[in-house]
C-alpha cells in the first residue's frame, strides 16, 4: 500500500509539471517571456486553476446522491432552483456560468437538498457543452433516486459568444431535460416552469 501511494504521488507530480511546462511554452508561443517578473508563477497559477475547475472528473455523482437518501412518503414536487453554475466550454476552455433549477417528485425515497446542488457541480467542474451537462444532471437524479420524475432547467452566459466569435454581450442560453412526468405531464412541466419563474423571498 506504501508502495502504491508513493507511485501515486510521483505520477501526479509529474503531471502538474508537465502541465506547467506546457503553460511556459503557450506563453512564449504568445510571444510572452515567462520568466519576467509578472509571468514568473503563472504556469503554477494556471496548473492550481485548472486542477480546480475540472475538478469533477475525480467526484463520483452517484456515491454523492447515495450518500443522503431517505426514505419518505412525499410525493409533491421538490425544487432547488437559482444554483449558481460555472464551468468550461470544451470547444475553447472558456467560461460559462449561469444557472440551474432542478426539480424532482420521490416516489418513497428523497434525496438531502445539499445534494442536489453538489450533483450539479461534479458535472459543471468538467470541460462542458451545456446540453450535455444539463441532460447528465437529469439522467443521473432519475437514475440513481428513481423518483416520478425529474426536470432539469440551465441558463447560461458563455463567453465564447461574448468574448469572441459572435461577440454578442447578453445572449444566454436555455437548456432543459424533462424526464418520467416532468415529459409525459404537461401541468407538470408547466407547474415547474412557473415556480422557477418566480422570486423566491
Amino acid at each position: 500500500m506504501k508502495i502504491a501511494a508513493e507511485e501515486n504521488f510521483l505520477h501526479k507530480e509529474a503531471s502538474v509539471n508537465n502541465m506547467k511546462n506546457t503553460i511556459s511554452k503557450l506563453l512564449e508561443q504568445l510571444g510572452e517571456d515567462p520568466k519576467r517578473s509578472g509571468l514568473k508563477r503563472t504556469p503554477e497559477r494556471v496548473e492550481q486553476s485548472l486542477s480546480f475547475l475540472t475538478r469533477g472528473y475525480s467526484m463520483d455523482p452517484v456515491k454523492i446522491i447515495k450518500s443522503a437518501m431517505f426514505e419518505e412518503k412525499y410525493d409533491d414536487m421538490i425544487i432547488v432552483r437559482d444554483i449558481e453554475i460555472f464551468s468550461m466550454c470544451e470547444h475553447h476552455m472558456l467560461p460559462f456560468f449561469g444557472r440551474c433549477h432542478v426539480a424532482y417528485i420521490p416516489d418513497g425515497k428523497i434525496v438531502g437538498l445539499s445534494k442536489i446542488p453538489r450533483l450539479v457541480d461534479v458535472f459543471a467542474k468538467r470541460l462542458q457543452v451545456q446540453e450535455r451537462l444539463t441532460h447528465q444532471i437529469a439522467h443521473t437524479l432519475y437514475d440513481t433516486l428513481k423518483p416520478r420524475g425529474v426536470g432539469v432547467i440551465i441558463e447560461a452566459k458563455h463567453m465564447c459568444m461574448v468574448m469572441r466569435g459572435v461577440e454578442k454581450q447578453n445572449s444566454y442560453a436555455t437548456t432543459s431535460s424533462m424526464l418520467g412526468v416532468f415529459r409525459k405531464n404537461l401541468p407538470t412541466r408547466e407547474e415547474f416552469l412557473r415556480l422557477v419563474q418566480k422570486t423566491a423571498f
